[in-house]
Order: structure tokens, then sequence, then C-alpha cells
């Protein structure tokens, strides 16, 4: 299959997310694709998204955290693209029909006051940070099961795109989240609480991680760019009211699934 024709499937699939639950997908779902390869298929379907009327809000860095982390080889840490439409808050709702297979997952999101170069530091990283919100990034399983490394990563690592809370300023010091504990709840009680020590990268580690992983791809994390960095507690889509608690150090964001 031509990089062409994966493109093509890649769109078809941002564009109707039901047809991943086909099990002919599945000769897809095997193509052994490079991560680099996959990264500039990633960026060539972001190219659709700008040239169909979208505009870019902000990214993601993946393989970071719990079971996910190294899982694409050690220290491979691949990017992801948010759409600033959907850059949602609290007062939105999202139709798990319309999403159709996923989960969302607790994420600190950081909003950039200045652009990071491509020899950006964790310093530099933490000097560009204007804001810290709690947030939740919703992830649309697309992809039929199995699918390669490479070929996620074409898929933008599921990223379907964020909910977001207030902000607030950032942090003094470098190491302010390593005592981080997150919780994912609703109506019915918690779901997971997941604390930040030995779970996930630095944050700002993974910012200048970004930055740098970017400029080898022509790209620039900007002023104004919303980033996610990890995942703290997730669960699958179901009709119901959500909340991540980020204690008093980020506060809470909420998002309410509905059918």
């Amino acid at each position: 299959m031509r990089n062409n024709e994966i493109l093509d499937h890649l769109w078809r699939l941002h564009q109707n997310p039901e047809l991943g639950v086909d099990p002919t997908g599945n000769d897809f779902a095997r193509l052994d694709l490079p991560i680099k390869e996959g990264q500039n298929l990633q960026l060539a379907l972001l190219k659709r998204w700008l040239e169909s009327g979208e505009t870019l809000g902000g990214w993601k860095i993946g393989m970071t955290s719990g079971a996910s982390r190294n899982a694409m080889g050690p220290g491979v840490r691949p990017f992801g693209f948010i759409l600033k439409s959907r850059i949602k808050t609290q007062a939105d709702s999202l139709s798990v029909a319309t999403l159709c297979r996923g989960q969302i997952e607790n994420e600190v999101c950081f909003c950039l006051g200045k652009s990071l170069s491509g020899e950006a530091t964790a310093a530099d990283a933490k000097a560009a940070v204007a804001a810290v919100l709690p947030a939740f990034e919703v992830n649309q399983k697309r992809l039929p099961p199995g699918a390669s490394p490479g070929l996620r990563v074409a898929d933008n690592l599921s990223n379907w795109g964020i909910v977001i809370g207030a902000s607030s300023q950032p942090p003094r010091s470098i190491d302010d989240f390593d005592q981080l504990e997150v919780t994912i709840g609703n109506t019915q009680g918690i779901i997971e609480r997941v604390a930040s020590m030995g779970h996930i990268d630095n944050h700002f580690e993974s910012l200048a991680t970004l930055a740098r992983t970017l400029a080898q791809h022509g790209q620039t994390l900007q002023s104004g760019h919303m980033v996610i960095t990890g995942a703290y507690g997730k669960t699958a889509f179901a009709p119901g009211n959500y909340y991540g608690d980020f204690g008093k150090q980020l506060g809470r964001v909420e998002v309410g699934l509905t059918a």
C-alpha cells in the first residue's frame, strides 16, 4: 500500500471512525510503518485538516506514562496534533455516538506564552509556559486492533481533542508536579487514582523533547499552543458526567458524555 493510499484511508477513518470496527480493515492495521514515516504521514493528515478549514491548536507527546511508556522503544516519544476546534471547555458536552469508540484520559495541559526552538531544554520549557490547566484528552479508537506503532503514529496517536478546565499560574519549580496525584471519577465514585511519581516523564522534559522532535519535522511549538504531556487515569467512553481532580495545585476539570 502506497503512502497516498494510507493517507486516504486514514482520512476516511477520521471522517468516519466507525469504519475502524470493520474486520476487513485488519490488513490495513498490519501495515508495518517506521515511526518516522508515520510522523510524516501524520503531518500530511494535519495538512488535509488545515486545507479543510481547521486550525492547529497545539500538540501532544506520546508514550510518556504508565504501560505505554517506552512502548515504541526506549526513549521514543512521538508527537500528535490537536485541532483548535477540538479544544473544548467544561461547558461543552460530547456525544459518545459521534465519537464512536475510545476513552478520556486525565492529562496536564500547558499553554505556551512563547515559542520553543529545537534546542529547547527543560528550563527553557518551564520559562515558556504561560499557564497550566487540568484537562482530559479525548482519544478516539479509529484503527482496528493490532495496528503497528508507525500506523498508530500516522493516525495521530488516537487523539480527537481535549477538554480543559480553568488555568492556573505556571509552577515556580521544575519539580512541582512530582508529588501530583490525579483522580478520575464520575457520579458513581472514583474510577482511578494515579500518583505522578514513577508514572510519568517530567512534564518540562517532555515539552523540551516535543520541541526538539517537532523541529526535526519542520514544526515549531508556538505561543498560544496547548500541549498535553501524558495520561494519568483513563476510562472508556460511556454516557455520564466525569471529573478529573488534580488537587489543590491545579483544581478540577469536568466533562459530560451524552448518548
